[in-house]
């Protein structure tokens, strides 16, 4: 009589530590470098405390937006309370940077770059990780990545408020309308912000999420239709919005530091 033998509950044994053939390091260790550069940058100027605004055409960067120094002027639109001292040490965007930096610390999409590139957690799919037992995001601190949802509520607040900043760039010398390469830079921005907080995972599932019937909410089922869509492609949106940002910096300051002189197309 024959017998079966039962199966057996141990994993494949395989000692290599991945049998893919492309180059897989190439995605970890380019985002370390992207990640590491933009967030040495980012950390210079969101404490640098000058060339920040141009009062000619109302161009304020991004990373001082709402700016709340006494130092702001102008600038500031919803008032000050951090005084002229705190310069160098507290971003003048003091309430507006924490929250961007958590939902962007938490978004789906950089929680598998920075896991990947700077934690090797895992380095790549189908490759073997170094650490020896995995305990997912139970834990603090890892355990707030599920406060992103509500980290995407600030973000709405704030691009509304960077909208606000890009449609006040439309500001001529002197007063009226103009439109110079910063309004534009600014403008091209805010759209490229918007496009990367409406196609997150949060905001797709508080447009469509926790219905039992798309045909009795034919608005809201058009809407997660469309965030769909945008959703296929929020990682690109991720990265974009990293270059976007710095270059909208990067051109309001040297043009506030009098390094440069905007290029002005209507007044």
């Amino acid at each position: 009589m024959s017998t079966v033998e039962a199966p057996t509950k141990a994993r494949a044994q395989i000692k290599e530590r991945t049998l893919r053939r492309d180059n897989w390091r190439i995605y970890p260790i380019t985002t370390l470098v992207i990640f590491t550069a933009w967030v040495a940058y980012a950390t210079v100027r969101a404490f640098w405390g000058a060339a920040f605004w141009v009062p000619e055409y109302h161009y304020l960067t991004p990373f001082y937006s709402p700016c709340l120094n006494e130092i702001c002027g102008d600038a500031a639109l919803f008032g000050t309370f951090l005084p002229a001292e705190t310069r160098g040490w507290i971003p003048f965007a003091a309430l507006s940077l924490p929250f961007l930096l958590l939902f962007r610390l938490t978004c789906y999409y950089y929680r598998k770059a920075y896991y990947r590139s700077y934690w090797a957690s895992p380095p790549a799919c189908a490759v073997a990780e170094p650490h020896k037992k995995y305990t997912g995001e139970r834990r603090f601190p890892l355990i707030g990545q599920n406060l992103h949802r509500y980290f995407w509520w600030a973000a709405v607040v704030i691009s509304l408020i960077n909208t606000w900043d890009a449609i006040l760039a439309y500001h001529g010398d002197g007063g009226g309308v103009g439109v110079g390469l910063g309004s534009l830079i600014l403008t091209a921005n805010v759209i490229l912000l918007w496009g990367y907080t409406l196609s997150c995972h949060s905001c797709r599932h508080i447009v469509g999420g926790r219905l039992k019937n798309f045909s009795k909410h034919p608005l809201r089922y058009r809407f997660w239709g469309l965030v769909s869509k945008l959703n296929e492609r929020h990682g690109q949106y991720a990265l974009i919005t990293l270059g976007s940002l710095v270059v909208a910096d990067a051109y309001v300051a040297l043009v506030a530091s009098g390094t440069i002189s905007d290029l002005r197309i209507i007044n």
